[in-house]
């Protein structure tokens, strides 16, 4: 039986009931997502099913990652409302792809871990998989594992086995919905010209999950914990007085209430100057040097090759008299003496996070 496969999550108890269920089929995994957006996602996601299929010995296959067609087969349905006519689309794309796959091999049935998801329509899934299996000649299996605290079960493997839990479908309209509803940033786009990894970025968890194989193949023991702390994103910043823009950079956690300021320094303690507004203060970049410890020779080299987050955080600390200033700190080559306007449009707020402990 070929077994479509869209998340570890779903696909690690979806497997174990048919391996249960039907011990005489030899099950593949098939994972093919188009839809999952950004690729990183998809990494972070096909990372975590390659994981899991290994531990419950199934082999898998990996579709195409064919983006641009999936994007294209939705066109016109790009506000379409969860379980609407994007999804049913998205079935009958993956579904298709997925029959063929099952034809191609000599399977005659074929099935999927997305009738196990609680954000999917059993009905929409099961007349998806009927059509396209009529069309090559396989048989759609649908069982419905949610029933008799299915999910609950599933909740509880996924957790047992340290699986990677994504919150939100896959797709880019999807995630834009969800974020629009929770409002919160869409910090799953955002990708930072300096490639600096942020916090709970899909880069952060790549690297975290990543680093968790690597002890399980060492045999070390490790604890994945959740934390709930104060998010950043910075948009855009810059300074600039009548001469034209000033190269700066922004260190992590730079807000300005109303995004805009107007003023002058007025004052310096200790290498810190300090402008007339805002609660803004200005370094120079000998003096972020000497705090970070580096050697950079410009603001456009640190831009472009910032020190890791965290270790810029230490520089924020050194400057700030309290861990609670989340006024901007900006780095400049040489202060300036006239007046300038600041534009720093940055976004904060609450968040999760995971955290890899790794365990004597």
């Amino acid at each position: 039986m070929l077994v479509h496969i869209c998340c570890s999550v779903d696909s690690h108890y979806f497997l174990q009931k048919l391996q249960a269920d039907y011990p005489d089929e030899k099950l593949i995994g098939f994972f093919y997502d188009p839809n999952i957006h950004p690729y990183s996602e998809y990494y972070l996601r096909l990372l975590d099913v390659k994981r899991s299929c290994a531990m419950l010995g199934v082999e898998l296959v990996v579709g195409e990652y064919d983006v641009a067609g999936w994007l294209e087969s939705v066109r016109g349905l790009e506000h379409e409302p969860e379980k609407g006519a994007r999804c049913k689309v998205c079935f009958d794309n993956r579904f298709e792809t997925s029959a063929k796959e099952a034809s191609k091999r000599g399977e005659k049935l074929f099935t999927s871990t997305l009738l196990t998801s609680p954000k999917k329509s059993l009905a929409q899934l099961q007349k998806s998989g009927d059509g396209v299996g009529a069309k090559y000649g396989v048989t759609f299996v649908a069982p419905d594992y949610r029933k008799a605290s299915g999910t609950q079960e599933q909740n509880l493997l996924a957790k047992q086995a340290s699986l990677y839990r994504q919150d939100y479908c896959g797709c880019l309209y999807g995630l834009r919905d969800q974020r629009h509803h929770q409002n919160k940033p869409l910090d799953e786009l955002f990708v930072p010209l300096s490639n600096q990894i942020l916090p709970d970025s899909l880069e952060a968890k790549i690297a975290l999950y990543e680093r968790r194989l690597e002890l399980e193949n060492e045999g070390k023991s490790y604890q994945i914990i959740k934390q709930r702390f104060l998010n950043y994103r910075l948009l855009y910043g810059y300074i600039k007085n009548k001469q034209g823009t000033i190269p700066s950079y922004f260190l992590p956690y730079s807000s300005i209430r109303g995004d805009y300021s107007r003023g002058k320094i007025e004052y310096a303690i200790e290498g810190v100057h300090y402008f007339n507004r805002d609660e803004v203060k200005f370094i120079t970049l000998e003096h972020y040097n000497a705090l970070a410890q580096c050697d950079y020779a410009s603001i456009q080299d640190l831009c472009y090759h910032p020190p890791k987050f965290e270790e810029e955080l230490t520089v924020r600390t050194q400057i700030s008299p309290t861990p609670y200033d989340l006024g901007a700190i900006i780095v400049v080559e040489a202060i300036p003496t006239t007046k300038l306007e600041i534009l720093c449009q940055s976004k904060l707020y609450e968040d999760m996070q995971e955290v890899l402990i790794e365990l004597s």
